[in-house]
């Protein structure tokens, strides 16, 4: 998990570096002084100066900030109560209002830039994605694994093998695309276009919301014929000779049709797991040990075929575009679960503050990696494109402290023709200080509780 951790805490910075250097660049254009520009917070352990700015590492390696000039006059004009800020060349309060909002308005423009970027790129050198079929099926049909409630895919009329061919007419072709419109649309009616027995059917389904994910679903899996693709070397499946590309036939008498089937047969906890397996043109059997976790789980250590995607080769002005339409998805997709975070979903696992998102991109990095290092790098830098698109979106919420609200505070400066008075300044700042604060404790506390269960 440190290793996790670590990889994860470099790939997070790198989201922050952007953000930061935004605020850098276009205030040095502006002519506003940086004083300090530093990624992680805290004591300093590493710093050069270069053109009158000092840049460092500090010791706590997650976040960063960008000091510019002007933080001693206006302590002086608060402890003072002065109306205004003295005048002083090259600081931020002495740069005119305009000036001031593009410079606290770049930090989020570099993050939807370096989404932009990121995507454009991997759509152009192509990627390939491992999903699984539009065939679905009820967990309702699973009873002894899942829950008996109907779920809105029940209410629906969806049945297990059935295809979902298009959700809003917008083309399904694989499970990946079903989860993607499922999951951004919690109480909104969707039109399903779904394949069943080689007839089409039109259908209304409402997805439900998921408290502790925020996000839509519907109560479907995806069918995954038990077609083996991996077998863990030490596993149970290797010590039983279970071999790539074996098909389960049966487990402990029960027919397999898709993998939930082989759930199916562990739920009751048995000492040996009988399999049916059709290997080649011959069927064997095989008896299997599993190993139960302590909350009744077992990994038999093998995993099942998938179905690969490749994007294509495209010019570079069709890259750009995909780029920006999935930013542009991004970014909408962002607005809708800060709306969906007064929507009465358990705060404490769906907002995730740095930890738990330094862990993220380390897991998601270590497990892409094992893929290759085209897979990893993709993968990565498509998810860290995610998080900067998040990240830019969240400081320009008009929450003071944050650029959202430094940018709504000096906009009403521009309109009134005045400066700002720095004690109201001050004021404002704080509320932003404090609502930042909660907001850390509550979002750290939860990474913590994440990771000791994991």
């Amino acid at each position: 998990m440190i290793l996790t951790i670590f990889i994860g805490i470099l790939g997070l910075d790198i989201v922050v570096l952007v953000h930061e250097l935004g605020h850098l660049v276009i205030a040095k254009i502006m002519g506003i002084n940086v004083e300090t520009f530093s990624i992680g917070m805290g004591k300093k352990i590493f710093s050069i100066h270069y053109k009158g700015t000092e840049y460092c590492l500090s010791i706590f390696p997650l976040g960063g900030y960008c000091k510019m000039k002007g933080e001693k006059q206006f302590n002086a004009a608060v402890r003072n109560k002065d109306k205004t800020i003295v005048y002083e060349k090259g600081s931020i309060f002495s740069a005119s209002p305009l000036r001031r909002i593009l410079t606290y308005l770049a930090g989020p423009v570099f993050n939807f830039i370096f989404s932009i970027l990121m995507l454009s790129i991997i759509w152009y050198i192509g990627f390939s994605t491992q999903t699984y079929s539009n065939k679905i099926i009820l967990l309702t049909d699973y009873p002894e694994i899942f829950s008996v409630e109907k779920n809105p895919a029940d209410l629906a009329g969806l049945l297990s093998g059935d295809k979902i061919i298009k959700i809003n007419d917008i083309s399904i072709e694989s499970y990946a695309d079903i989860q993607k419109e499922i999951y951004k649309s919690p109480k909104k009616k969707l039109k399903l276009l779904v394949n069943r027995n080689s007839q089409e059917i039109n259908l209304l389904l409402t997805p439900t919301l998921n408290k502790e994910t925020g996000a839509g679903q519907i109560g479907v899996a995806p069918w995954i014929n038990a077609v083996i693709d991996n077998v863990k070397k030490g596993s149970s499946a290797d010590i039983g000779g279970l071999k790539k590309n074996d098909l389960i036939l049966s487990a402990n008498n029960i027919t397999v049709t898709n993998y939930l089937d082989i759930y199916k047969a562990l739920k009751s906890k048995p000492e040996y797991l009988k399999l049916k397996i059709k290997s080649g043109n011959g069927i064997r059997k095989v008896s299997l040990v599993p190993n139960y976790s302590d909350d009744g789980l077992t990994d038999l250590g093998i995993s099942f075929e998938t179905e690969t995607i490749d994007s294509g080769k495209i010019n570079i002005l069709t890259a750009i575009n995909k780029g920006l339409t999935e930013t542009i998805n991004t970014v909408v997709m962002t607005g809708k679960s800060i709306n969906l975070l007064f929507n009465g979903v358990n705060l404490k696992k769906t907002v995730s503050g740095p930890i738990r998102i330094s862990y993220y991109v380390g897991s998601i990095a270590e497990n892409s990696f094992k893929d290759g290092l085209k897979t990893g790098f993709t993968t990565i830098f498509r998810f860290l494109s995610m998080i900067s698109v998040a990240l830019g979106f969240t400081n320009l919420l008009p929450i003071p402290i944050l650029d959202g609200g430094l940018i709504l505070f000096t906009s009403i400066e521009l309109i009134k023709g005045k400066s700002l008075n720095p004690g109201t300044f001050n004021r404002y700042q704080s509320i932003g200080f404090f609502i930042i604060i909660i907001i850390f404790f509550l979002t750290t506390y939860g990474d913590i509780s994440y990771l000791f269960k994991k």
